[in-house]
This record gives structure tokens, C-alpha cells and sequence, in this order.
């Protein structure tokens, strides 16, 4: 498993931090996607650290063949991270996957992704633009991959092949505990040799050649992890050491935010701390920057020049 790389006490100050200096704190938005099953409720949870999304209720019997589809559940949390105000917005996609077809799946993620680009570049086509806009632009997908042991699922590579380009990917091997120590280890070298074999575009930790030395070598180091493997748990227990969150077993327990047992703890990290800035600054500069210019040589600004004249 992974170990930890940074910590707040033992790294250089984040660059999240840089807008600390806002009165309005960090606004970051990210989206899960993945199979039911994988532990994403769980996850958000554990990542926020409190229940986000209740216990969903026993499903009936008799509904069971029914298919539900994709919908997008937005979950609203405040957190304060190293004492910084980060405004979190979490967009669970229940249903996803769910189905034989898929098709409507990746057209409903592309498109909701794209609206929220849309929403900026209508803003920004403003005379006179609403300084309270909520920015809803998605700034990572935590993408959950069915822990099968082998290798990447056609549906799995044809969500990164689609929206990779337009959304910062980052995978994630869920309920990783179904595995042992072994077949993760391999199944994570499965994943990364299907991404390059089918040329995937997953977010790259190491895309900021400006960096500083120490950074790079943190993000040499933090690519060489992905995929992460999660593990999700509401349990706490108290222990002489402090809380701890674990699951279960007849064969022993797993405790989430031990590096050497799971990736969540460096993974929450990431995404709460160290790279919250990042992944803001990747989104808007190239992502956005490149849907803008490819939207703009397509349509034209007429379609925005109604824009300007709200306020």
C-alpha cells in the first residue's frame, strides 16, 4: 500500500493555501463515478468525515429488476482543512453503470460537465458580470473501478476515452479490500498498462513542469500510486492512540487511514489539501481554456451576446 507522502506537518505549505487569503474560502467541486456497490456513499463519508448521505433504506424484492437511471445528487459540505475554509460540492452519480447500455450514461456525464463550462463562458461574455456566481465547474471525477482483479472493463475505458479531456480523472480501485496485498498490487499494474496500451487521459499529478524541486519529486511519487485503492468505513472505534476508522471482519479489521492498508488517508489529502489548487488551476487554465477556444472557433460569440446584456 501506499505510504504517506505528505502530511501537514511534514511538507512544504500547500499551494492550496494560497486562498486561504480569501474571505469566501476555496470553492472545490468533485464529482464520483462508478458501479453501485464500490463504496462511494461510504466514501463521502469517510472523506468528509461525517454522514453526508444516510444509510439508504433496504431495497424492495420486488423491485430489484428495475433499472433506475443515472441521476446526479449534489451533496453541499463545509470544511475546514488546516484552517482553511474549503466550500465542498460533491455530485454522486447513482445509476451509473447500472444498465446494459450505457450509452445515455456517458452522454448525460459529458453534457453536465460541459453546461457547467458553459454557465463560466456566459459569464464571462458579461458587460457586467454577477460577482456572486457560483462557479459549479467539476474540478476532479473520482472515477471508482470494480476491484476484479484483472484488467480494465470496456466501460471503464470508455468513460476516461470520453471525458478525460474535458474533466480531471483521477482512478480509484473501490472496496480494495476484497483483494489481497498480491492481486492488488497486480491489478494495479493491469490498469495503468491499459491506459497507456489505450492512450487514456487520466489527470497527471506531474503537469506542472514549473514546479519546485521538492513538488516534483511529490508528484513523481504520487503518480507512481495511481490507481489509488480505497477503503470506506462509518465505524469509528477509540483505541489508546486516538479514533479510528475501521471495518470489520471475521479474519481481523482494516483501518481506512492506514497508509500501509489503504490509499484514503493520502487520496483525502489530496483532494482536501495539498492539490486542491491544482486541480482549481488545471481546470480553469487548461481544460476550460481549450473547451472555450474549441466552442468559441465552432459557434462563434453570437450565442454568448445575449449574455451581456443580463446583469
Amino acid at each position: 500500500m501506499a505510504t504517506r507522502l505528505m502530511t501537514p506537518t511534514n511538507s512544504p505549505r500547500p499551494t492550496s493555501l494560497r486562498y486561504k487569503t480569501e474571505k469566501r474560502g476555496i470553492r472545490f467541486n468533485i464529482m464520483l463515478v462508478g458501479a453501485s456497490g464500490l463504496g462511494r456513499r461510504t466514501f463521502l463519508n469517510t472523506l468528509c468525515e461525517r454522514e453526508v448521505v444516510p444509510q439508504p433504506d433496504i431495497p424492495d424484492p420486488e423491485q430489484a429488476h428495475v433499472v433506475e437511471p443515472m441521476r446526479f445528487n449534489k451533496n453541499e459540505v463545509q470544511i475546514i482543512e488546516d484552517g482553511t475554509n474549503i466550500f465542498l460540492t460533491v455530485i454522486d452519480t447513482p445509476g451509473f453503470g447500472d444498465a446494459v447500455d450505457n450509452e445515455s450514461c456517458f452522454e448525460q456525464l459529458k453534457k453536465y460537465i460541459e453546461a457547467q463550462f458553459d454557465e463560466v463562458l456566459v459569464e464571462e461574455s458579461r458587460i457586467k458580470r454577477n460577482a456572486k456566481h457560483k462557479d459549479n465547474r467539476v474540478h476532479a471525477l473520482l472515477y471508482f473501478i470494480t476491484p476484479t482483479g484483472h484488467s480494465l472493463r470496456e466501460i471503464d475505458i470508455e468513460l476516461i476515452k470520453r471525458l478525460g479531456r474535458i474533466v480531471n480523472i483521477i482512478p480509484v480501485i473501490g472496496r480494495a479490500d476484497s483483494l489481497t496485498i498480491d492481486e492488488l498490487v497486480r491489478f494495479k499494474a493491469s490498469i495503468m498498462k491499459d491506459i497507456q496500451h489505450y492512450e487514456l487521459p487520466i489527470y497527471n499529478f506531474c503537469w506542472d513542469d514549473e514546479a519546485d524541486a521538492d513538488a516534483i519529486e511529490e508528484n513523481q511519487e504520487i503518480q507512481a500510486i495511481v490507481p489509488f485503492s480505497v477503503v470506506g468505513c462509518d465505524e469509528v472505534i477509540d483505541e489508546d492512540h486516538g479514533s479510528v476508522r475501521v471495518r470489520n471482519y471475521p479474519w481481523g479489521t482494516v483501518e481506512v487511514d492506514n497508509d500501509e492498508q489503504s490509499d484514503f488517508g493520502l487520496l483525502r489529502y489530496i483532494m482536501l489539501n495539498s492539490h486542491v489548487a491544482d486541480l482549481i488551476d488545471y481546470t480553469q487554465s487548461v481544460l476550460y481554456e481549450k473547451y472555450r477556444t474549441d466552442k468559441l472557433n465552432r459557434s462563434g460569440f453570437d450565442e454568448y451576446q445575449e449574455g451581456q446584456e443580463e446583469a
